[in-house]
């Protein structure tokens, strides 16, 4: 592997590595943030090509009934991981861009659930425990991670599955609905477990998805890179951070 900065953009793959590279004033931050190196393998876009006729399903999006749809981004989670911390100026940026654009921005955190035999004979009891408190306690603003700015129309909405799709444990679904909401671009943590879940529930409800890939963050490159073609090739676009503004842009 090899550092860089920034957003390296190649055909067939994109890979970002090493300390994040900020601009403007994006709230605090670690700075032992990391980005993955995230990749489409070229033979998955000859596949979506030959089907479709193009790379991408969604070459256009409607601001208006577009939803930024953030996951998970609480202490819990980005404290513990340099990968969570490094997508803080991406997701900001589609916040900022998509808001202007008179888009929906939507903060989802965990719910405290209720405490089952099934999840303490998976996880463990400690752990069970530990996961059923990972969203925090209080007012939900208070609850995300501190290196945002939220705005007065965003959404705050508390999930009790890992989905935030999953009928009837999040009132997300609903919400959108009222905005007549048709994309919903997906960010967060972690990419494998909450963010996965959501993409795919949130296809299966019809929504027109867009995983952004230097926005989600996990453990590993390969488990992120594990969603990522998953996604592409069943449930959804994937893009960098920098193709959705631009999709925002030119609206």
């Amino acid at each position: 592997m090899h550092d860089t900065e920034g957003n390296i953009h190649t055909e067939g793959n994109i890979h970002t590595e090493g300390n994040i590279h900020t601009e403007g004033n994006i709230g605090n931050i670690h700075n032992d943030g990391r980005i993955h190196a995230w990749r489409i393998d070229d033979r998955e876009y000859r596949r979506q090509e030959e089907r479709r006729g193009r790379r991408f399903a969604y070459t256009s999006l409607e601001p208006a009934r577009t939803a930024l749809v953030v996951v998970d981004m609480v202490p819990f989670f980005v404290d513990a991981n340099p990968y969570a911390r490094g997508i803080v100026p991406n997701i900001q940026r589609l916040a900022d861009r998509l808001r202007g654009a008179g888009g929906t921005v939507a903060w989802v955190l965990p719910a405290r659930t209720e405490r089952t035999p099934v999840g303490d004979e998976f996880h463990g009891p400690e752990a069970a425990e530990m996961f059923r408190n990972a969203g925090g306690t209080g007012p939900l603003p208070g609850r995300l991670w501190h290196g945002f700015t939220l705005g007065t129309d965003d959404l705050l909405v508390e999930k009790s599955a890992p989905s935030a799709f999953f009928p009837g444990r999040c009132a997300l679904p609903d919400l959108l609905q009222g905005r007549r909401v048709s994309t919903v671009l997906i960010t967060g943590t972690v990419t494998n477990v909450c963010c996965e879940s959501s993409a795919r529930d949130a296809c299966t409800l019809g929504y027109r998805v867009i995983m952004v890939a230097d926005a989600n963050a996990t453990g590993r490159d390969e488990d992120h890179n594990a969603t990522l073609r998953t996604v592409y090739r069943s449930f959804g676009d994937v893009r960098p951070t920098t193709d959705v503004l631009t999709l925002i842009r030119t609206a």
